[in-house]
């Protein structure tokens, strides 16, 4: 099952929404339900649970135009634009190649508190007209609500610390100041994990204190230290990698797979048999079907093996990493993720020529860092 419902796109960015929005929008309209009657007395239950529910969606809604922001600027400075996925933190707009000059860098990351602080003005006026119009208490709260969480949306996006837009504010700073990209990312980094482990140690506190909300701190003090941290190794591996093309590293001529053979027939006839772990799936034209690993193998219960078809528990066509062969690997790193298990699939044109697997890529980066010039593509035995 694909955790992330693709909605459509939007100025033409594809737009997903993870499950886990669910526990946010609950957690919001509970908690709004609760406080609007204490807020704004004398209206019935019903009208309060209503007010909670379009004050949660119109939230949501802030967050994909602070990320739907971040996409279009960035397409507009030369960077690829994968798409944008609506999480239980907030939202990540996914960027396939990097900003090309410190410029673009701070544009992309700038513009995002600022479509916050846009959306509090908006959400200000319309409690404003709400108020001399005489709507009711009621609906001027709702707006007046939105406009609050939006200015505190965008400071705390602005803290200098990645993987915030403050951080890459900072990073983007740093380079215009020193000229180099992998300094800049290193010091937005590091201050992104002090901030983390900063808001770990107040969660741990007021989780011994037996104050609420100890552990929203906790994890997100988290998500920030793994993100940050991720953000470094990719930068140190984007420099290490500079210069190498996505042909130097990847596997030429994988081998395929008919997605519309059952698993078991394919786990007897073909895995058994070689050493890969991930299969791309090609149908009898040549088309697309899917990539197939091990890990996608091993979510199907053993007894339906024999009756599910390889494609249908395969990643999708539209979740696969593409690549072209002379593109730049670095380019490519920010594309590895989700449900291919950190591998991408190689086209010339229309035909598939190679795949890049984590391997291949940790195999280059420690040969570039030895000084050496990847001759040869490996094999995809990760």
């Amino acid at each position: 099952m694909n955790p992330t419902v693709q909605l459509g796109r939007i100025a033409g960015v594809r737009v997903g929404v993870h499950w886990s929005v669910l526990v946010i929008v609950v957690l919001l309209v509970a908690g709004l339900a609760t406080s609007f009657p204490r807020m704004v007395a004398g209206y019935p239950w019903g009208a309060h649970l209503l007010a909670a529910v379009v004050a949660a969606a119109l939230f949501v809604l802030s967050l994909l135009a602070h990320e739907l922001a971040h996409a279009i600027v960035a397409l507009r400075n030369g960077v690829q634009v994968e798409g944008i996925t609506l999480w239980l933190l907030g939202g990540v707009a996914r960027l396939r190649s990097e900003a090309p000059t410190p410029g673009a860098d701070f544009r992309i990351s700038a513009v995002g508190p600022l479509t916050s602080l846009l959306m509090a003005g908006l959400f200000a006026a319309a409690a404003r007209l709400a108020d001399v119009t005489d709507a009711g208490a009621l609906v001027v709260a709702v707006p007046s609500y939105l406009a609050v969480i939006n200015v505190v949306l965008a400071a705390f996006n602005t803290i200098p610390a990645a993987p915030l837009d403050g951080g890459r504010i900072l990073r983007a700073a740093i380079w215009a100041w020193r000229g180099d990209r992998l300094t800049a990312a290193v010091v937005a980094a590091r201050a992104g994990r002090i901030f983390g482990f900063t808001l770990i140690a107040l969660g741990v506190l007021q989780a011994i204190d037996g104050l609420g909300g100890g552990l929203w701190w906790m994890l997100l003090g988290l998500f920030v230290v793994t993100m940050a941290s991720a953000e470094e190794h990719h930068a140190r591996t984007s420099t290490a990698l500079a210069g190498v093309r996505v042909r130097d590293v990847m596997t030429a001529e994988p081998e395929t797979v008919d997605g519309n053979v059952t698993v078991a027939e394919f786990l007897q006839n073909v895995a058994l048999l070689r050493r890969h772990s991930a299969f791309p799936l090609l149908d009898q034209a040549g088309r697309l079907q899917g990539l197939v690993t091990f890990s996608r193998i091993r979510s199907l219960p053993a007894d339906q093996r024999a009756t599910t078809l390889l494609r249908e528990v395969a990643c999708p066509p539209v979740e696969i990493p593409l690549a072209q062969p002379d593109e730049p690997l670095s380019a490519l790193l920010t594309r590895l993720r989700g449900c291919t298990d950190g591998r991408a699939l190689v086209f010339s044109g229309d035909t598939l020529v190679g795949i890049v697997s984590p391997s291949d890529i940790s195999r280059a980066a420690a040969l570039h860092g030895l000084g050496v010039q990847s001759a040869a593509a490996g094999a995809d035995i990760a």
